[in-house]
């Protein structure tokens, strides 16, 4: 069994509005504006902060103004801006702006895995090693994501069997952290906490986050029973933006303001200023 992180209240927020808060919604967004919002969380303390996805225009056309969103921000001293890529003609593009870390994803469904990519889990493992392999000559640094832990829209229930083989892969592939994410938001605490002591099993508790979709309600919820089984990572976007493209019905990701208050309260350390600014909002010592 892994060993747990120690119990010091120390969370870390990766901030993911810029790219699964944005890649979901109706109209294109101009760049400046996605710049503006990058650069007003970057003031915000927060020390991730998802930018964007070199994903092909032609599937995610939200998107499509990656390499200008990447370029034009201000990259904050302390902070990381982590992109996320397919493929190798995705790195390629990412590293040409100049990003020192990257995201890849896999899905623990294999129907979702073909709807999403149009590529077998196995298909998306090939193309994602020589990614990685590259990344670790650059000496990038590379997160990995395991989409639909807890359901699937096409299959239903996902085996956490699955869950745990794909994101033990990407752990012996090399990425340094895997986030496990509720891609259609409907897991339950007692469904997170059994899924992430089962992947705990196979990656160090350390190296896992949690990525949660509130469209039941349940998002909150999630983080806090993994929160109580150790985890020490959460992703969370801000004003609860996101959904997937490829996931009918899914809803937006936790928002940032519920999970840097739910931490607030239980006095768990984030190193956010929104934090801060939240209690004060609500007439409480900071």
């Amino acid at each position: 069994m892994s060993k747990a992180p120690a119990a010091d209240g120390t969370v870390r927020i990766v901030e993911v509005g810029a790219r699964d808060g944005l890649q979901n919604e109706k109209q294109i967004i101009p760049a400046s504006a996605k710049i503006a919002l990058i650069d007003r969380l970057s003031a915000t303390g927060l020390r991730n902060i998802e930018a964007t996805s070199f994903v092909s225009p032609r599937w995610i056309p939200q998107l499509a103004d990656a390499a200008e969103v990447f370029s034009g921000i201000h990259k904050a001293a302390g902070v990381s801006y982590p992109v996320l890529v397919p493929n190798e003609h995705g790195y390629a593009r990412a590293r040409a702006v100049g990003a020192t870390e990257i995201a890849v994803f896999a899905a623990a469904s294999e129907a979702f895995s073909q709807r999403n990519i149009n590529a077998s889990i196995s298909e998306s493992m090939a193309r994602i090693v020589p990614v990685i392999e590259q990344a670790k000559a650059d000496g990038v640094r590379v997160r990995g994501y395991v989409s639909t832990v807890l359901g699937c829209p096409y299959q239903g229930a996902v085996a956490v069997t699955d869950v745990v083989r794909v994101a033990a892969q990407l752990y012996a592939l090399g990425c340094y952290e895997i986030s496990l994410g509720d891609t259609i938001g409907v897991g339950t605490p007692n469904q997170a906490r059994t899924m992430l002591a089962a992947v705990a099993e196979a990656v160090p508790l350390a190296a896992l986050a949690v990525h949660f979709h509130d469209t039941r309600g349940q998002a909150l919820a999630n983080n806090l029973a993994c929160l109580e089984h150790g985890v020490r990572v959460i992703d969370a976007s801000v004003a609860g933006t996101g959904g997937c493209p490829y996931a009918k019905g899914a809803s937006g990701n936790v928002a940032t303001e519920d999970v840097l208050y739910m931490l607030h309260v239980l006095g768990r350390e984030n190193g956010s200023k929104v934090g801060r600014a939240l209690a004060s909002s609500n007439g409480e010592a900071a």
